[in-house]
């Protein structure tokens, strides 16, 4: 994989990968910085299902898996918003 695909726009995922002892919570830094680097019109969760699918299947034990599996479960699972508009009127 090169720099600027367009699920990996700086080659942030393939790097993680790469970097032996890191941690769970670096990879949550850099998944960050992925999400934040990836074209506003595009779907983040495609991107992390073929992140996975790349990266994933041969390394599943990595934190990188683990952060973007739990990445996709969040986005599975919509929050109740706060505030005035989640609630009902009578």
């Amino acid at each position: 994989m090169k720099k600027g695909d367009a699920n990996d726009p700086k080659g942030l995922i393939y790097e993680a990968y790469r970097i032996d002892g890191i941690s769970k919570s670096e990879c949550r830094s850099i998944f960050l910085d992925w999400a934040l680097s990836l074209p506003l019109d595009t779907s983040t969760g495609p991107s992390i299902r073929q992140m996975l699918q790349k990266y994933g299947t041969d390394a599943p034990t990595h934190p990188m898996t683990e952060v973007m599996e739990e990445g996709l479960k969040g986005m599975a699972a919509p929050r109740r918003r706060g505030g005035w508009k989640s609630r009902t009127r009578n």
